[in-house]
């Protein structure tokens, strides 16, 4: 039977196609049971014969171990596919919020950099448009200037040709027509005969005459003699502030800018030095190579001082700055080139911190100037009891030289600067119409009330100090670096 049934299921396998099949079951001759299957082929009447089938059956299994084979492969492909997914599925699980958040990352930090530059760009620009209109402040400022020097210029060229055209009708008197040149109290010179090679005799007097047909008006803005003058002289006018630089924050509200009167290499004339002084630790000294740079404030240089400073009284003087030490009465000489502290001296009895400054505060105790003999500096002490004190220092060791005692109470006055070794003092640091009031020369002792008109533009000047080499004063106003033009007359 193993035979007829492979038949039997060869046939089923082989057209599929029946759709009729039947299920016996009988005993057999000897009472086994016996299950026999059968279907029914839609295109044949009777079974193949055994040659047949077996030609079919081999086809059969040619055909299964062809699906076979193909199966195992399609499996194989399948579980090397999912084994592929599960790694990949692993990998992105593992590593890929990371790479995400890494990417989110360079993203915010490529906005970030895009943000700041703006912010820069931002600010150059309002940098760049306070600086113009600075600028445009200081050219109308020198714009008024130059409108009052041409016309003054056009007063004195059409007095000078006043002067050319009466030189050219006769160099000296001569006749009755002439006499309404002789200045009032003189007597007519005798007249020289041209006409005669003989010996003749010339009569004259000396007269006075106005001091401005003997002094002439240097470029500086001062009186100064034609012949052998160092300018110095008697303080007479002080002219209107012109203002060179503002500050940019609530830090410059009061500080001290300065330029030195000798100034040793590398620096020159136009080096210019400036410091904030508010604050209770002021060390940053900003230096400028030129008043260009001053003016559109970019320090070529930033000093970090070795200790703080006190008040507004620096100066810069051949090539050191000297200042007070913040708390104390020590004066300190401290070489901008070398940025190295050179000497350090206390004042001997002075007056520090709030003891004596001047009426705007400030801890202002302790003021060293300069002018056309040196270095001083403006103190009181406990002995003086508040009077103003001058000392002359030794620019190199800071030793005091010489010291006199004034009658000028300290703090009744704003400021004080010294012009050839006479003390002036300002009766105010708020007043927009304040003078400078009180004088003490150091040559003869005496002290005078001056009513010398003084502008505070901005209403609040904390530092005032005279400039011996450009001949103007410098000072802090509220914010505003400013300079006065002055003249001088002989004493």
């Amino acid at each position: 039977m193993p035979a007829v049934q492979l038949l039997l299921l060869a046939c089923l396998v082989w057209d599929v196609g029946a759709r009729t099949a039947q299920l016996r079951k009988a005993n057999d001759r000897s009472g086994r049971c016996q299950y026999t299957f059968s279907v029914a082929s839609p295109n044949e009447s009777s079974c193949p014969e055994q040659s047949q089938a077996m030609s079919v059956i081999h086809n059969l299994q040619k055909d299964s171990s062809t699906q076979r084979l193909d199966l195992e492969a399609t499996k194989a492909r399948l579980s090397s596919l999912e084994s592929l997914l599960h790694h990949q599925l692993t990998l992105d699980r593992a590593a890929g919020p990371q790479e995400t958040q890494e990417g989110l990352q360079r993203e915010l930090g490529t906005l970030r950099r895009e943000r700041d530059q703006l912010e820069t760009q931002t600010r150059e620009l309002e940098t760049a448009y306070s600086n113009l209109l600075r600028d445009k402040s200081v050219l109308e400022e020198e714009k008024k200037r130059l409108r009052q020097e041409n016309e003054n210029l056009a007063r004195r060229l059409e007095s000078s040709s006043q002067e050319v055209a009466r030189l050219r009708r006769g160099q000296c008197p001569q006749t009755r027509d002439t006499a309404r040149d002789v200045p009032p109290g003189s007597r007519e010179v005798s007249t020289w005969n041209l006409d005669t090679l003989a010996f003749q005799e010339l009569k004259s007097e000396l007269t006075e005459v106005p001091a401005s047909r003997i002094l002439k008006e240097s470029p500086s803005g001062h009186l100064q003699s034609r012949e052998g003058d160092n300018g110095c002289g008697e303080l007479v006018w002080v002219g209107e502030p012109l203002t060179l630089r503002t500050a940019e924050t609530i830090t410059g509200k009061y500080g001290v800018w300065m330029r030195d009167p000798k100034p040793t290499y590398p620096y020159t004339r136009e080096t210019t030095w400036r410091i904030d002084t508010v604050g209770t630790d002021v060390r940053q000294v900003f230096e400028y190579d030129l008043i260009s740079q001053f003016m559109q404030g970019y320090p070529s240089k930033v000093h970090i001082l070795p200790r703080p400073l006190e008040s507004t009284g620096a100066v810069v003087y051949s090539g050191s700055l000297y200042f007070q030490g913040a708390e104390s009465r020590t004066v300190v000489r401290y070489e901008l080139n070398t940025e190295t502290v050179k000497a350090e001296k206390e004042i001997p009895g002075a007056g520090y911190h709030g003891q004596f400054p001047y009426s705007w505060g400030g801890y202002t105790d302790i003021d060293l100037a300069v002018d056309e003999s040196g270095l001083w500096v403006i103190y009181s002490t406990d002995e003086a009891k508040g009077a103003i004190v001058l000392s002359k220092l030794n620019p190199e060791n800071l030793e005091l030289e010489q010291t006199w005692e004034t009658n000028i109470r300290k703090q009744s006055v704003a400021n004080a600067f010294i012009i050839c070794g006479t003390l002036y003092t300002v009766s105010s640091y708020s007043s927009a119409d304040a003078t400078v009031n009180f004088a003490y020369d150091t040559g003869t002792g005496i002290s005078k009330t001056l009513t010398i008109p003084f502008k505070n533009r901005y209403k609040y000047s904390s530092m005032i100090d005279y400039n011996p080499l450009e001949k103007k004063l410098f000072a802090w106003d509220n914010l505003n670096m400013v300079t006065y033009d002055i003249k001088l007359s002989k004493m």
